[in-house]
């Protein structure tokens, strides 16, 4: 988990390094001597943004919006499949395209797997930007005996319960 953080951070700042060239926010504007039209005070061009804007254009440049959208997604799980089906799944990963949800039981993996179009139907819809290609609803899985990464092949030890 923190190494997947770790280079989305220096993933971002290399990219906000890329865009400003490296240099300091105040040499940046010291260096144009040439005016343009739309840079006179009170100017069309000149109006102020909102601070959603000056975000989604920097979101834009930075290379964040499918990142966003896929955030988005996760967070809004619970209006996208509903209320009543919300509290029994969980979403686990999104990697490659691929959103894999946690279900409570058997029966709400299966009756989501059935749904399984229109919700990505859905999620297409509303965030085109994501790149969710896929749904994979997961069961809960029976216990394993098996522990660590070092397992003998076989039927197992036997007798284990008397």
């Amino acid at each position: 988990m923190f190494e997947r953080e770790s280079s989305f951070a220096s993933d971002a700042y290399l990219q906000a390094k890329a865009l400003w060239k490296g240099l300091p926010l105040r040499r940046r504007g010291a260096r144009r001597v040439k005016r343009e039209p739309g840079g006179l005070p009170f100017s069309p061009g000149r109006e102020p943004k909102t601070l959603g804007s000056v975000l989604a254009l920097a979101t834009e440049d930075m290379g964040w919006t499918a990142e966003l959208e896929q955030a988005k997604v996760i967070a809004d799980w619970a209006e996208l499949v509903g209320e009543t089906t919300a509290p029994h799944t969980q979403v686990v990963e999104l990697r490659d395209g691929l959103l894999i949800v946690q279900c409570d039981s058997t029966a709400w993996a299966t009756e989501l797997r059935r749904m399984r179009a229109e919700v990505l139907t859905r999620i297409v819809e509303l965030y085109p930007e994501a790149g969710i290609e896929d749904l994979r609803f997961l069961a809960p899985g029976a216990p394993s005996w098996r522990h660590g990464s070092r397992v003998i092949q076989g039927r197992g030890p036997r007798d284990t319960y008397g």
